[in-house]
């Protein structure tokens, strides 16, 4: 009778240790099953590539742009090509690209082709002059009379007897655009210098004695003299507030609305729009579309 219980209990304790056996699997199972998706979701990461072409103006915020976006998201290789902004907008509506870069509004044929207006930024444009130059201050008159050639000497403007040596950028360029546009002079400036990007303009300014060019605000340095326009000196602030005349959007135009773009460049828009990017915008020098 001792043997029969005894072996009774062996069997007991048997059942009930393939029991708890068989618990601990089951939940193990269920742990590694959650911990698989979770892993899964972090590690869904995005991947490919996005071509951006257009404004040599916008090279210093896109570049910024996209390399955060690429930081964020390591499979992600974004190429950037900067040939001017109508270049771009033609590449883009070509369907060579995925975003075209103009420093400009875009134009209505542009639009009529299928490319979208997305502005992410506002800049001002800057008139630079050479360190050497006295002259702190233009007129919007006396610029109009600068570039159509009525002006031609820096001591008919309050300046030395200095030849005015114009410079600006090629037939194409969205600072071009929106400089001549902004002041009813389109087709009618007289340039000693047509130069094929931003830096070559202010180079330019920088070692020529009375030269004067039009600049993005944000890439402005020590290298010249920014001179204020109608009183008012050339900064965020003041395009703000509408009392500087010379500014411009920077768009990132996309064929299409920006939902009917790839999940790749919809995220990039993301970013963009995200607190991340924004002060990606600011540190460069750019104000945020209001």
């Amino acid at each position: 009778m001792k043997k029969a219980k005894k072996i009774l209990s062996l069997i007991t304790a048997a059942a009930l240790l393939t029991i708890g056996l068989a618990g601990c699997t089951e939940t193990a199972q269920q742990d590694n099953s959650g911990t698989s998706g979770t892993t899964q979701s972090q590690t869904a990461k995005l991947s490919g590539n996005i071509s951006m072409v257009g404004s040599t103006s916008m090279e210093k915020l896109a570049n910024a742009l996209s390399e955060g976006f690429m930081a964020a998201n390591p499979g992600v290789t974004v190429n950037a090509e900067f040939v001017g902004s109508s270049a771009g907008i033609e590449s883009l509506v070509g369907g060579k690209c995925d975003i075209g870069n103009a420093s400009r509004a875009l134009k209505d044929s542009e639009k009529s082709s299928g490319a979208v207006e997305n502005i992410v930024a506002i800049d001002g444009i800057a008139m630079v002059v050479n360190k050497a130059n006295p002259v702190k201050n233009l007129s919007k008159d006396q610029l109009i009379g600068i570039y159509t050639g009525t002006i031609k000497n820096w001591s008919e403007v309050g300046g030395s007897d200095t030849a005015i040596v114009v410079v600006g950028r090629e037939a194409g360029s969205g600072t071009r655009g929106a400089f001549e546009e902004i002041l009813g002079i389109e087709e009618k400036c007289v340039y000693a210098n047509e130069l094929d990007s931003t830096g070559a303009a202010m180079a330019k300014a920088a070692s020529t004695e009375g030269a004067i060019a039009y600049v993005s605000l944000d890439v402005i340095n020590d290298t010249v003299n920014a001179v204020s326009l109608d009183n008012v000196e050339p900064t965020a602030d003041n395009i703000l507030s509408g009392s500087y005349f010379l500014c411009r959007p920077f768009v990132m135009a996309t064929k299409g609305e920006i939902s009917s773009q790839s999940d790749l460049v919809k995220a990039f828009f993301d970013y963009v729009e995200s607190s991340e990017g924004q002060e990606i915008i600011k540190k460069v020098g750019l104000i945020l579309p209001q």
